[in-house]
């Protein structure tokens, strides 16, 4: 929808400085090779109809390939065309394994964080190298509005909601949240979540609700996503059969 972006922001008149625009590179292009990456970011800035991006990330750690298109983007942050670079979707390994190829360090790693996905050593790590963590289905694609622990704590913020008790519990714990919706009322109503605090022990118990079975699940939907839509599909090449759950 980079196009229909593209012409939404020529019609708001805003200006491009007060403006973040990020994308990212998919895995299909990652296994192309760096002429497919440059084409695609080409394509973007022409869909966006802006000269440069304020950041451009890995969408998955394709094996064998992930490294030389991380470097590609170094590339096209020199020439000014990308302003910071980001990945998506890296286990601690995978990070390990970029790190010692790379000029510029990632800005930011955009994975799935939310009370029942919560992994504090693999966050502890990529805060340690000062990489900020961006949390996306933080709100589950509302599948866990019903759930009764969390309605138990909501009920503890009078006036506040589900969706608003787990953005809150990103913002506390200091992750980028940006929750995704279609509805303006849903999007106004997950946006209100600086005017409130979570109790410590109210907390610790969204701390607690990652399952040993939900990390299973975790690796395995890893396992299946880094090389999907490649050649590799369906595969396990390349794939890391060991990474930090936790």
């Amino acid at each position: 929808n980079e196009d229909q972006i593209g012409q939404a922001i020529q019609e708001s008149q805003v200006d491009r400085q007060d403006l973040f625009l990020c994308s990212k590179v998919w895995t299909t292009t990652i296994e192309q090779g760096p002429q497919a990456i440059r084409d695609q970011l080409e394509q973007t800035l022409r869909d966006l109809q802006t000269s440069y991006l304020d950041l451009y990330c890995i969408h998955w750690p394709v094996p064998h390939k992930h490294v030389e298109a991380y470097q590609t983007l170094e590339k096209l942050h020199q020439e000014g065309k990308i302003k910071a670079l980001g990945i998506s979707n890296y286990a601690w390994e995978d990070y390990v394994e970029l790190k010692s190829h790379i000029q510029i360090q990632p800005v930011i790693n955009q994975i799935e964080i939310n009370p029942f996905l919560y992994r504090p050593q693999t966050i502890h790590n990529f805060k340690k190298e000062g990489i900020v963590l961006q949390s996306y289905r933080s709100l589950r694609d509302g599948k866990a509005m019903q759930d009764s622990t969390l309605k138990e704590i909501a009920s503890h913020y009078p006036g506040k909601t589900v969706a608003q008790l787990l953005g809150r519990w990103c913002v506390q714990h200091g992750f980028v949240y940006i929750p995704k919706s279609v509805k303006k009322e849903r999007m106004m109503e997950n946006a209100q979540v600086f005017d409130f605090d979570i109790s410590t022990e109210d907390m610790k118990i969204l701390d607690s609700l990652t399952t040993p079975e939900t990390l299973q699940t975790f690796q395995a939907l890893y396992q299946k996503c880094v090389n999907r839509d490649t050649s590799k599909d369906g595969t396990m090449d390349g794939v890391k059969t060991t990474i930090t759950l936790g």
